[in-house]
């Protein structure tokens, strides 16, 4: 008979990383809930000087969360920037074996982690999918929805990648991989970071799983959707495809 996975010793060589704009509000009722599940994790609040106080509220949490981290970034800069920057963070602890993506505004339920970070001992790369059996999205209109699928299928079909949910923010990682990866060839560019990253995984031979979420449209604060991310959506595979980074 098989040993149950030890969660809380992953837990311990794990990192999650949460890119933050003004997401005070969020981040206090979102920490707690991670850290009520996986108390051992190590977050990493990346934060770029967000008007609202979000800094100040991660300093807070601290007194009650040691393992908790705030990371400063002087200005707003891009989604793929703070990624990039709470990576990199991470990744210099040697200890650390895998990595979360979340977002940070209440849209992604951690009660799924445990799970993704149990899967890591068999993938590398493991996602959580609106767009597998069982996986939806809810609080968005139906132009969003048909947006958000039929854009994974095209991005699929040019890319020539497995997965369903190319641009789903929820993903654990396996650390070494991510450490093989060349960052300087990334797409820094809002949510196309996220593709462009498992893009480069699945080149690299990343054994990938996709698990079913129910994404739920954020409640506090502002959607970051916009008619430049929907045209950076329709460029960014091309230029993935043919190695252009920018």
């Amino acid at each position: 008979m098989k040993p149950k996975t030890d969660t809380a010793t992953m837990a311990r060589k794990a990192a999650l990383v949460l890119p933050t704009y003004n997401e005070r509000e969020n981040m206090q009722a979102l920490i707690p809930a991670v850290y009520a599940l996986l108390p051992e994790l190590t977050i990493y609040v990346v934060d770029d000087n967000s008007p609202d106080g979000t800094a100040l509220a991660v300093l807070e949490l601290q007194q009650s969360y040691p393992n908790l981290r705030l990371v400063r970034r002087a200005k707003k800069d891009g989604l793929g920037r703070a990624y990039l920057h709470g990576f990199k963070e991470a990744l210099k602890d040697p200890a650390v074996e895998a990595i979360f993506m979340m977002d940070g505004d209440l849209s992604h339920d951690p009660a799924h982690m445990p799970e993704m970070l149990a899967l890591q001992s068999t993938h590398d790369l493991v996602i959580g999918s609106r767009y597998i059996s069982t996986g939806r999205t809810l609080g968005w209109e139906l132009w969003r929805r048909l947006l958000s699928r039929y854009g994974n299928v095209y991005a699929r079909t040019i890319l020539g990648v497995p997965y369903r949910d190319c641009t789903s923010g929820y993903n654990c990682i396996r650390a070494s991989l991510l450490r093989s990866l060349d960052f300087n060839r990334l797409n820094l560019s809002g949510y196309a970071f996220i593709m462009h990253l498992k893009y480069l995984l699945h080149s690299a031979g990343a054994r990938t799983l996709e698990i079913p979420i129910t994404y739920k449209n954020r409640t506090v604060g502002k959607s970051k959707i916009s008619n430049h991310i929907i045209a950076e959506g329709i460029i960014a595979p091309w230029k993935m495809l043919f190695g252009r980074n920018a």
